[in-house]
């Protein structure tokens, strides 16, 4: 039995005081970075989601964590489509921000590397448009 995810999502930018944002380059598709994303599980909240994908992604348990009370709704990429039902093309992503005093050590598990950059860097390097409002946002 297929099980697809649910076409909602959280997006959560982790950034310092100091003005750095945390990035992470993706296995598939290579050179694709991003923010700490996630999908949304049956019945979970998204601030809950949130939280889980910090922790999963990062292994972070500290910082300040804010709904950014933020939508935005994307189209799917092609290399993502699988893990969605058939048909469905379109995500309705949360954003959030997790605010930290200074930058701290990430542990990955879903990504093949992690880069401290300044917000200029970041808005040049990141893949998303969606995650890219966000990190321009922030950085004001």
């Amino acid at each position: 039995m297929t099980v697809y995810r649910r076409p909602e999502s959280v997006l959560v930018v982790i950034y310092t005081m100091g003005g750095e944002f945390l990035l992470l380059e993706r296995r598939r598709p290579p050179g694709f970075w991003q923010s700490v994303t996630g999908s949304l599980e049956w019945g979970e909240l998204p601030d809950d989601c949130a939280r889980r994908e910090i922790v999963e992604e990062t292994g972070i348990t500290q910082g300040f964590l804010r709904n950014l009370q933020w939508t935005q709704t994307y189209e799917i990429l092609a290399s993502f489509g699988k893990t969605y039902a058939p048909g469905v093309t379109r995500n309705l992503e949360h954003a959030y921000a997790l605010k930290l005093t200074r930058r701290v050590d990430v542990t990955l598990s879903e990504h093949v590397q992690y880069r401290w950059m300044s917000a200029d860097e970041a808005v040049a390097t990141v893949s998303s448009g969606s995650n890219r409002k966000v990190i321009e946002y922030l950085r004001r």
